[in-house]
């Protein structure tokens, strides 16, 4: 069959959208590329912060969510950066308000930590939490009794990725690497290390059938994402 100029630049056009079409079809993150043969909880503390944005870019373009504990103080000053967290398909935590030793205050003034942190969070539009971690992971049975009034759950973690303690971004992999199904991982949203092992972090995870999920209230361990 004789074609003319145009013709062929259709069929031309034809040929390339077919060719393209199965890469669209297949391309995905990592975490979606895998099975999910069991779930782990990312957290991120002390944000919101300057460097919440790049941190959630970063967790978008790897297919992964995380609970972001919020300090409230950080909530309320910077409002568009929890929206941008419940954009981005986080889930929010409370974290306290200034991020105190809990177990060395009284009953009054861990109440005041959590409730404002609470109302912080929910006035950004962050929703009301369901998770607290204690500052430091320092918990009493104030401390969660307290929380528990709030409908609070505590979240403490099963690895800690040193990253608070300048660990470097081979070794928050390495961290990473060390969960298993239903754990929970402490990292922190201002580290500059943390964001540089997101990328290996998720590929990590897909090649061991690991996903993100969240954290059940009800069990304290990650799940599938409800």
């Amino acid at each position: 069959m004789r074609t003319g100029p145009r013709a062929r630049a259709v069929l031309t056009t034809l040929a390339v959208l077919a060719t393209a079409a199965p890469t669209t079809l297949t391309a995905a993150t990592p975490s979606q590329a895998a099975a999910c043969n069991g779930y782990v909880g990312l957290t991120f503390d002390d944000g919101p912060s300057g460097n919440t944005t790049g941190l959630l870019n970063a967790l978008r373009q790897n297919g992964l969510r995380a609970t972001m504990f919020n300090q409230g103080q950080y909530a309320a000053a910077n409002p568009s950066l929890v929206r941008a967290q419940v954009s981005a398909g986080m889930w929010i935590g409370n974290h306290s308000y200034t991020h105190p030793h809990l177990t060395r205050l009284n009953q009054a003034q861990i109440d005041s930590e959590i409730a404002r942190t609470q109302q912080a969070i929910a006035n950004a539009g962050g929703g009301t939490p369901k998770l607290f971690r204690p500052p430091y992971g320092e918990t009493n049975a104030t401390v969660k009794s307290v929380a528990a009034r709030h409908g609070l759950t505590e979240i403490i973690w099963h690895v800690d990725s040193q990253d608070w303690n300048g660990a470097s971004t081979d070794a928050i992999v390495q961290a990473a690497g060390r969960l298993t199904n239903g754990q929970v991982i402490l990292m922190h949203d201002w580290s500059a290390n943390t964001l540089a092992a997101i990328p290996r972090i998720a590929q990590g995870l897909a090649a061991r059938g690991l996903c993100a999920g969240m954290i059940s209230p009800q069990t304290g361990r990650a799940v599938a994402p409800g």
